[in-house]
């Protein structure tokens, strides 16, 4: 749990994003636990690291949580909907929805870093702000439906806010990176209550694997912050694809009953 924890901490301080990408299939895959478990501890992991973590970008003037303040409130409000959900997900259907959401997210990730303005600008004439009411309404509903997937898919929300971030209201990778993370550590919370309702929380592992990450993100945080931004996106877009990958392959094998 602690190594687990420590490689949590490294992902999040590392590509901004909800400890589900290490925490799910490794507690899934090394200690058994059922996917449901597996989510709900996510997130408890995806409040206690996150908030360290933040603390880090914001000594470096990475963070801009009144910007992204409409797209927490919506994505605490949608996360207990899509916990109350998630109960109705056969289990390898969520495990194979967490490959897939890893690889495409590292996808749009490694082609943000190359041309973030200009998808961003593309992104703002299709939406096409004309007050900031009409950007707040749909921060909002954006953050609510980032909210669902929170609760259904076990992510703080780190990734989805990260593109959000990126794509709606133009952050800096740095910036959004570091707003995200704080932001995610909110929605979290309210996912975190849902799955603790119905009894998918393994409070032990949570805190173990929480303190162990708050560990390895912090230097993995203070290490980002230093870094170029193109190389940091190349490097956050490869991460994402691997695990994915890699998840998807373990889900085939299993699925299959190929065993070595």
């Amino acid at each position: 749990m602690i190594l687990i924890g420590i490689f949590t901490g490294i992902l999040t301080g590392l590509t901004g994003s909800s400890g589900v990408m290490v925490v799910v299939p490794l507690l899934n895959m090394l200690l058994n636990y059922p996917i449901h478990d597996c989510i709900g501890t996510s997130l408890m992991v995806d409040v206690i690291a996150p908030a360290a973590i933040a603390y880090s970008y914001y000594k470096h003037g990475n963070i801009a949580l009144k910007s992204g303040l409409w797209i927490a409130v919506g994505s605490v409000l949608g996360a207990q909907l899509g916990a109350r959900f998630s109960d109705s997900i056969p289990e390898l259907g969520l495990a194979r929805i967490f490959g897939v959401y890893m690889i495409v997210l590292g996808i749009v990730i490694w082609k943000k870093g190359i041309n973030r303005e200009i998808i961003a600008v593309k992104f703002n004439k299709v939406l096409k702000f004309k007050t900031p009411a009409q950007k707040t309404i749909t921060s909002l509903c954006l953050g609510f439906v980032v909210g669902i997937l929170t609760g259904l898919l076990g992510a703080g929300g780190g990734g989805f806010i990260l593109m959000l971030l990126i794509f709606v209201l133009n952050f800096p990778l740095h910036l959004a990176i570091g707003t995200s993370v704080l932001i995610m550590a909110i929605t979290a919370s309210s996912g975190t209550v849902g799955f603790a309702l119905h009894g998918n929380i393994k409070p032990i592992a949570g805190i173990i694997i929480g303190i162990s990450a708050v560990f390895g993100g912090t230097l993995m945080a203070r290490f980002v912050n230093h870094i170029e931004e193109k190389t940091l996106a190349k490097a956050i877009s490869i991460t994402f694809m691997l695990l994915g990958a890699v998840m998807i392959i373990i889900r085939f094998i299993e699925t299959h009953k190929i065993v070595p």
